[in-house]
């Protein structure tokens, strides 16, 4: 088996994941990057979409995350997101129901309409209903 890194994944509510995996992969705000063990140190702004790791058993995980940030070290990857949810606790009724609204907004047309704030509700509620019906 190959060496594991450490993974974090963090909000300012709660630990999402604290395991040991083979492989990260982030969406970074420059595009996607993975870390290995032994990965050069660097920071990294994230965009909203898919973490992907593979655990010590080799088994793929997904986390999606809403921006926010990701340190990789040699041996470990800490990520500090803004949201973050496991595949498996994604509700999405939620989410359809989140896209429904920011849908609503945008269509309005109002001049009250933040549609900068509508259409990132909009991608994030997308985001988490993909990363959760795609198996």
């Amino acid at each position: 088996m190959a060496e594991s890194i450490r993974l974090e994944v963090v909000t300012p509510e709660k630990s999402v994941v604290s395991e040991s995996a083979q492989i990260v992969m982030a969406p970074g705000s420059m595009g996607e990057f993975g870390v290995l063990t032994g990965h050069t140190p660097f920071l990294s702004t994230l965009k909203t979409g898919a973490l992907k790791y593979k655990d010590e058993s080799g088994r793929e995980r997904f986390v999606f995350v809403s921006s926010g940030f990701a340190e990789a070290l040699p041996d470990r990857v800490t990520v500090l997101a803004e949201s973050a949810e496991r595949r498996k606790d994604i509700d999405v009724q939620r989410a359809k129901s989140a896209a429904e609204r920011a849908e609503k907004r945008i269509q309005s047309g109002g001049k009250d309409v933040d549609y900068i704030r509508a259409k990132t509700a909009l991608f994030r509620a997308i985001s988490r209903i993909q990363l959760a019906e795609t198996r």
